[in-house]
């Protein structure tokens, strides 16, 4: 009689990749539904610990919901305002781009030439379409103006997250078999990812606040709308600064040419250096206990997953999975292969 090829061991690893896979498909289909709520899940983590700070004033918690949530309402509809102006001023620039691009191309062209590269201006303008940017930034304008709905959604669902917060440990105590050393993963989880939430908007609010007042200065045209595109795409590790940068530094190479545009490319390595290198590193401590390597593997698997709110938190979803692998057996082993040994 043969022997089974496939052991139980395997068979079991074969069970638990295709659930995986069955999980994640269920979870990309329904990405319009979840992606939501773990925004309004790790919002809530960042306003708990203001919320808490407000209870020890003897505000009380209804209130103190009340103020917060108040505040943010009035800063994004300020904000929405201002950037809704910015964006239709920058519909009515882009036409000029491309008469402002000729004079770039046309000194670029001998240096072209002289590397073995032929290439027509006239050929190479006919590609450049200044109407399909001014529709991408057209269709920008209508989604802020529709974003309210979703906005308000969003918030209604923190307030009642922050409002369930005091009752939710018992909860999850009578739903545990092992109550102190899930509730003790659970709060672990938690001061990680509150900890790196609440330092990355600080950090990215104030090199989003650097960068605006660096573009002022050099008299860069929509620096609000770059300084916001700076604080957004900080929170994407490793490439999110590097995308931050491409667009004023495009314009300025268009507009005012090669010099100042050299002149932002170094204040924006500048700052990166200074806020990603330095300050940030230190204000993190010990670190996240993730290795590098990971967290860029995570960058384009929570990307893929979730769309750009995976993208932007990836750091803070990798590291409750590994928490949560780090209470199993079988998956003990793989939360070491996530983890950063020499932060170990």
């Amino acid at each position: 009689m043969a022997k089974p090829i496939i052991t139980l061991r395997g068979l079991k690893a074969v069970i638990m990749l295709g659930m995986l896979v069955v999980i994640m498909a269920g979870i990309k289909v329904a990405a319009d539904i979840i992606v939501p709520f773990i925004l309004a899940l790790f919002i809530s983590v960042i306003l708990n610990p203001v919320i808490h700070r407000l209870e020890k004033l003897r505000v009380p918690r209804v209130l103190a919901i009340s103020l917060v949530v108040a505040i943010i309402v009035l800063s994004m509809a300020l904000l929405l305002a201002y950037l809704g102006t910015s964006l239709n001023e920058l519909a009515r620039t882009l036409p000029q781009y491309r008469s402002s691009l000729i004079a770039p191309l046309q000194m670029l062209e001998p240096w072209l030439q002289r590397a073995g590269i032929v290439i027509s201006v006239d050929e190479l303008l006919r590609y450049i379409d200044p109407n399909a940017a001014m529709t991408l930034v057209t269709s920008l304008i209508t989604q802020l103006s529709n974003a309210m709905t979703s906005l308000f959604l969003l918030l209604l669902t923190v307030v009642f997250m922050l409002t369930e917060v005091p009752q939710l440990p018992i909860k999850l105590q009578q739903l545990m078999a092992r109550p102190t050393e899930g509730m003790g993963a659970i709060q672990r989880g938690l001061d990680s990812v509150s900890h790196y939430l609440v330092l990355k908007t600080a950090i990215s609010l104030v090199t989003g606040l650097v960068i605006w007042a660096m573009l002022v200065m050099l008299d860069v045209r929509f620096a609000f709308v770059w300084a916001l595109l700076a604080f957004s795409l900080n929170y994407i590790p490793n490439i999110g600064s590097v995308l931050a940068a491409i667009p004023p530094v495009a314009q300025v190479l268009v507009f005012s040419g090669f010099y100042d545009a050299l002149i932002v490319v170094t204040g924006y390595l500048a700052i990166n250096l200074v806020f990603g290198n330095i300050i940030e590193p230190r204000m993190m401590g010990r670190g996240l206990g993730l290795s590098t390597l990971v967290v860029f593997l995570s960058l384009i698997f929570w990307g893929w997953l979730l769309g750009p709110v995976g993208m932007l938190l990836s750091v803070p979803l990798t590291i409750v999975v590994k928490i949560a692998l780090e209470q199993t057996n079988g998956g003990k082993s793989i939360a070491v292969l996530l983890s950063d040994v020499s932060k170990a």
